[in-house]
């Protein structure tokens, strides 16, 4: 499938509660904000040193950051590891790191990596044979994909990494749900081969969204360049103190994994007393496909419950899980009103 020009153009997301409150103006408020595929259960605060916030990060405390980071993600070092205020910002940085050409996307997926691909000036088509990457100059792949939590193999993609790095090709792979996913899949102990780019988001397993924290992990030389186009200060104190503690916190890590994959499985309990299928996901979002998902987002949304809709693929939903046991109990409270009135309409048909 070719993308238009119009994939240049900014699309909606999931966590706009304000786009939620123009569609559901009568929704009970707060939202339970399903809609994206953020922790409920953020890494706990700290006090932070005043000098985060009264002083220029030092450079090395970001050194110290990106040797964490290493050490978290199994990269070869901390020179294979540049620190980014979030993985947006460095998605068109990253596409840019091959010269305009063709850029091909495995979707469907994450609609931000063709947008940016094409800021950098590549033609982008999406398709959906993990093979048909070969013939990209600029390949890009999201594993675990986002989603429906699909998940190429490191093989698979070491192969095709092979074959683009032959011809002066990249491969990107954004690993953002890889905290969560199969570590043996994940390719960030291979970037020091070269041609290959791995993303790492840290808002999103540690629920700390808005500090703005991410990672490109590649070979030395690309780390090199893209620490070049951000320059000095690049990450705010703040992002570098909790992404320092909380990177370096494995016994916290190891208990949220258990714990997010105890929700799921209690999410995907409740969805199924109500009739609905869980097509995939990760443990932190679970990917729903039916033909009435319309329907459903709308009465869920109505109740002050906020899914993942895509305007290209009406019967997909993706719904983040719960945190509070008020949430749950919303949640099912809404998915109870929604059966009622299915059942209500499916006497009215008989008769």
């Amino acid at each position: 499938m070719k993308l238009s020009d119009g994939a240049i153009a900014a699309v909606d997301h999931g966590g706009s509660l304000g786009r939620a409150s123009a569609l559901f103006p009568h929704a009970p408020q707060p939202f339970v904000d399903l809609s994206t595929g953020i922790n409920p259960h953020s890494y706990p605060l700290f006090d932070l040193p005043a000098t985060a916030l009264s002083r220029l990060p030092e450079a090395a405390r970001l050194h110290e950051l990106a040797k964490v980071a290493a050490d978290a993600y199994g990269a070869p070092s901390a020179l294979h590891v540049a620190a980014a205020p979030g993985t947006q910002i460095l998605l068109p940085r990253v596409a840019s790191l091959v010269s305009p050409g063709r850029a091909l996307v495995l979707g469907p997926t994450y609609a931000e990596h063709a947008r940016a691909a094409a800021i950098a000036g590549h033609a982008v088509a999406e398709v959906e044979d993990v093979e048909a990457l070969a013939a990209a100059d600029l390949a890009i792949v999201v594993n675990p994909n986002n989603p429906d939590g699909r998940v190429v193999s490191r093989e698979r993609l070491l192969r095709l990494a092979g074959d683009l790095r032959a011809k002066g090709g990249l491969l990107v792979v954004d690993e953002a749900f890889m905290d969560v996913g199969p570590h043996v899949e994940s390719l960030a102990g291979d970037v020091g081969q070269g041609g290959i780019v791995v993303l790492r988001s840290f808002g999103k397993f540690f629920g700390l969204a808005g500090l703005r924290l991410g990672f490109a992990l590649s070979d030395t030389l690309t780390v090199e360049s893209l620490e070049t186009q951000f320059g000095p200060w690049a990450v705010a104190g703040p992002a570098l103190e909790y992404g320092i503690r909380a990177l370096a916190d494995s016994g916290w890590q190891a208990d949220m994994r258990r714990r997010l994959a105890e929700d799921a499985a209690r999410l995907d309990a409740l969805f199924a007393r109500f009739g609905i299928p869980v097509a995939g996901g990760t443990t932190l979002f679970r990917y729903l496909q039916m033909p009435d998902a319309g329907g459903l987002f709308s009465a869920l949304g109505e109740r002050g419950i906020l899914l993942r809709h895509f305007a290209d693929r009406p019967q997909v939903l993706r719904a983040g899980l719960p945190g509070r046991q008020e949430e749950w109990q919303r949640l099912e409270s809404a998915l109870a009103g929604w059966d009622a009135r299915r059942d209500d309409s499916a006497r009215e048909i008989a008769r």
